[in-house]
């Protein structure tokens, strides 16, 4: 993960306006709101999930993988730990 509590406190930003991203999905519902409405929510919500996973893939290839200061092994098994969740996020 990322070694900065800069991008640990923008990371857990991003996961708490998720939160009320799900949480506004739960009240449209809840509140019978019209399908299109519920829609734009789920599609902001994906969105929302999207940018967060490409924000934590980037650290994981410049900490794990990129970084030339590692062990080759080391980068190989963070490249296979990569493709692995990637492989499970694209299913």
């Amino acid at each position: 993960m990322s070694h900065t509590t800069r991008e640990k406190i923008k990371l857990i930003n991003r996961v708490r306006r998720l939160r009320g991203q799900i949480e506004a999905i739960e009240r449209a519902l809840a509140e019978e709101q019209g399908c299109a409405e519920v829609l734009q929510l789920i599609a902001g919500v994906r969105g929302a999930v999207n940018g967060l996973m490409a924000e934590v893939v980037e650290d994981h290839i410049r900490l794990h993988v990129a970084d030339a200061a590692l062990a080759p092994r080391d980068r190989d098994e963070g490249a296979a730990e990569l493709i692995d969740i990637v492989r499970a996020y694209l299913k």
